[in-house]
């Protein structure tokens, strides 16, 4: 399918007459008045999986006090079912990488939700750790193919002059979901109990789908795009879709900038997403009635930071600055928003900490949207699902270690202060370590695969 859709090149190549219209579109910065707006709706509904996507994640994290205490789990038991979570996660990122290049958003979406639907009704017959630990291992292997299949639409559905933004959008569903299921699960525990509450937050992913096969298309299969939007879309110049094998993306020191990134801050949203909900509990004697609106307040923080981050790099981009410009200036401004967290703990006042923590929260969706937008903007889009996948998987493999190590840091000190201070520093030394290997963020030619963007 992806690759007839390839053979319209009237639409694809700026040779075409939409070519020429993209190129004209491309010196004006923003789209014109005339320009659709369908790509937007896509968005949409990136928005609104990831938001399911997240509601079904942090349940566990929300349930952590009440799981607790009806299976006398300690803080390293807790770490152990993350732990399995994030095993999975890792194997389904790299797995869905390739099946999304191979199938497209479409039908590699419609695979990852219900793996992931499944797993996630499956928590409420869960009798104890191995049987939470398999549900959560479905879970993770589900949800991994969420950003590898969302940025592979964005990918095709936007410019790149617009993709940070985008990304920013749906991403921010991450924090919408974040900030529903505090304020909604405690109400199905007090209503019914709290298998019944993994039931309920199920039915989320069956209507999704629903809508995702009954709107979804490629823009040059979608019925009510028109010209003028296909060639908004098509303004860069061309991308070869040849798939790109992992062996040759591996030995790319550009791949390695998106990983390692992901290494050090994925760990960071994992520490923030399972572990929060426990810390308020204990360090401001909330119980479940009560904490939902701290906790909901920081995500809805993280929501305003995660498009502020793409809007910011669009926004330097349509300036005049480069994408490597623009991406990076925007990353260090988050990275150093992040090092107040440092000292949170010694925050008596609950709402002052919650401003701390949600800035740090913000701050690192507006560094991930500009993150996730790399590998489009280097690579082929035939490898961007792949380097999406290996960074996803490497990521991954970072938060297996941070679940570990903050079991047993707990169990151990009773403290959050080293868990902070990590938080505070992995940032700066994410940049540090994406400018070192990509300076420029030069487009990536991989033997006789080449693509022109935009120079650094």
């Amino acid at each position: 399918m992806e690759a007839q859709i390839e053979q319209r090149a009237s639409v694809q190549s700026p040779s075409g007459a939409a070519g020429a219209s993209g190129a004209r579109f491309a010196a004006t910065g923003k789209a014109p008045p005339h320009v659709g707006r369908r790509r937007w709706g896509v968005v949409a509904l990136l928005f609104a999986a990831t938001a399911i996507n997240y509601i079904d994640r942090q349940m566990i994290g929300v349930l952590k006090p009440t799981l607790a205490a009806d299976f006398h789990w300690s803080e390293s038991d807790f770490a152990g079912i993350v732990f399995w979570f994030q095993v999975a996660y890792a194997i389904g990122y790299l797995s869905f990488g390739k099946v999304v290049d191979a199938l497209g958003a479409r039908l590699g979406y419609t695979v990852a939700i219900v793996i992931w639907t499944v797993s996630h009704m499956a928590h409420g017959f869960a009798t104890g750790l191995v049987s939470f630990a398999v549900a959560r291992f479905g879970l993770g292997l589900g949800e991994s193919g969420n950003f590898p299949a969302g940025i592979r639409a964005v990918t095709d559905w936007f410019p790149q002059r617009e993709r940070a933004l985008a990304i920013g959008v749906f991403n921010a569903g991450a924090n919408v979901g974040a900030i529903i299921t505090p304020l909604l699960v405690p109400l199905l525990v007090l209503w019914f109990d709290w298998r019944m509450a993994f039931f309920v937050t199920g039915f989320f992913g069956v209507a999704w789908l629903a809508a995702w096969w009954l709107l979804y298309r490629h823009p040059r299969e979608h019925a009510r795009v028109g010209e003028a939007e296909l060639a908004w879309i098509a303004q860069d110049p061309a991308d070869p879709l040849e798939p790109i094998g992992w062996a040759r993306l591996l030995v790319v020191k550009e791949t390695w900038a998106y990983a390692l990134g992901k290494f050090l801050v994925d760990p960071i949203w994992w520490f923030f997403l399972f572990w929060l909900p426990g810390y308020l509990f204990s360090r401001y004697d909330l119980d479940l009635k009560t904490f939902g609106l701290p906790l909901a307040a920081i995500y809805l923080i993280s929501d305003l930071g995660s498009i502020a981050g793409g809007w910011l790099s669009s926004r330097l981009i349509r300036a005049g600055r480069t994408p490597n410009v623009a991406r990076k200036i925007t990353m260090l401004i988050c990275a150093v928003c992040v090092t107040p967290i440092w000292f949170v703990q010694g925050v008596d006042s609950m709402w002052a900490a919650v401003g701390i923590i949600g800035l740090a929260t913000a701050a690192h969706q507006a560094f991930s949207a500009n993150l996730y937008t790399l590998p489009s903007d280097v690579f082929p889009r035939g490898a961007v699902g792949s380097v999406v996948g290996i960074g996803g998987t490497v990521g991954a493999f970072g938060g297996m270690g941070m679940a570990l190590f903050a079991g047993y840091i707990l169990d151990a000190t009773h403290s959050y202060h080293v868990l902070f201070a990590i938080c505070a520093s992995a940032y700066l030394v994410a940049l540090a370590v994406i400018h070192l290997l990509s300076p420029r963020l030069a487009p990536v030619c991989i033997e006789n695969v080449c693509i022109e963007k935009q120079a650094a």
